[in-house]
């Protein structure tokens, strides 16, 4: 990937990660469990470091 693409890949998992600690709060909030959805949070934030380190390499 190149550096744009890696930019635009990190913003869509930056999206998804919000959206999913949305939705942890309405599973929160009604008493339902969560453990899935912290699953794929941290799913994300390890690609997201990926991401971050492959683009400071393509920064380089």
């Amino acid at each position: 990937m190149n550096k744009s693409q890696i930019e635009y890949k990190i913003r869509e998992l930056k999206m998804d990660y919000m959206r999913i600690q949305g939705d942890i709060e309405k599973l929160e909030s009604t008493g339902h469990g969560t453990s899935k959805a912290e699953e794929m949070l941290v799913q994300l934030e390890n690609e997201l470091r990926e991401l971050n380190e492959q683009l400071m390499a393509a920064e380089k």
